[in-house]
């Protein structure tokens, strides 16, 4: 049977005058999974995530979140939707505990009360300070209770771990675990790339408007380049090695060792190895950081976005 999905979007598109901010997003978020959704500023996750919520129209294409059209449906959508945007906007004049009141009032007084102060508590969040009072980080914290309170069937998270300390951070990534444990689909975009490596199954990397890629974690990693650290017997002739494809020497010292780095297959490289008078053999896959920005190189180069 077909798992159902929470988040589906075909050709969306989004354009700010002669700005195409999407260029026909596909995406297919599974219900009960964890998905990073990862792009440099400027790429269209932050238009993307308020496109499912509605709070902007695409130009084009079409999307369904938990099977409801969020153009039609759009107050059915949020009311089982935890969203945290990116830029989170608060009244200066409430305490936190008064904004979190009002956003429950909003939601049909649904959550528990009991569990705002569970999750504040854990947060190291103080329910009784005014918003004005508050640095980004706390202002953060006030912003995921919020989206988490009342459990929601979906959680839209734009940066979640934005201007968090480490400890922070790390209780907001058990927080996700957890939601996601009782049932709970999580969508989340990130700069902080090994958060997303800890806790998404799968990730898409977007591209100037453009879904480029759609996989696995541990795939997306594993068959990307690698760093490799050979040491000979006695210092060689590393050109056979540089000549093969998908092999860069990195750096060789008069010692014998070398390092390279290898993109696709490692047959190539073992097979030529054995022509030489190998006496260790070193494998280190990447970051998804490394996996990440070597999408963005021939951008970097260009200095586009």
């Amino acid at each position: 049977m077909e798992q159902p999905l929470a988040v589906m979007t075909r050709g969306l598109s989004k354009s700010y005058g002669p700005v195409r901010a999407l260029r026909g997003v596909d995406l297919e978020v599974r219900r009960g999974e964890i998905f990073g959704f990862l792009g440099p500023n400027g790429s269209g996750k932050t238009t993307t995530i308020r496109c499912l919520l509605d709070l902007i129209r695409p130009s084009g294409g079409s999307l369904r979140v938990l099977g409801l059209d969020p153009q039609a449906e759009p107050v059915a959508v949020r009311a089982r939707v935890g969203y945290l945007p990116g830029e989170l906007r608060l009244d200066d004049n409430l305490t936190a505990e008064g904004v979190l009141r009002f956003f429950n009032r909003l939601r049909g007084d649904r959550a528990d009360p009991g569990f705002i102060r569970q999750l504040a508590d854990r947060l190291s969040l103080d329910l009784n300070t005014p918003i004005k009072n508050f640095s980004k980080g706390n202002k953060q914290k006030v912003g995921l209770v919020q989206a988490l309170m009342h459990r929601p069937e979906l959680l839209l998270l734009d940066e979640p771990t934005s201007g968090l300390d480490p400890l922070a951070q790390q209780e907001v990534l058990r927080l996700i675990g957890e939601a996601r444990a009782a049932g709970a689909t999580v969508f989340f975009s990130s700069h902080v790339l090994s958060e997303v490596q800890e806790v998404a199954e799968r990730v898409a990397i977007l591209r100037r408007g453009v879904v480029v890629e759609v996989a696995e974690t541990a795939a997306l990693i594993d068959r990307a380049l690698r760093r490799v650290r050979v040491r000979f017997r006695q210092p060689v002739d590393t050109t056979v090695l540089a000549g093969l494809p998908g092999v860069k020497v990195l750096e060789q010292d008069e010692r014998g060792s070398v390092l390279l780095q290898v993109t696709g297959e490692m047959d190539g490289l073992i097979k030529a190895l054995a022509a030489f008078p190998v006496s260790d053999f070193e494998s280190e896959r990447p970051s998804l950081e490394e996996v990440f920005l070597a999408y963005y190189q021939d951008d970097r180069k260009e200095g586009t976005p």
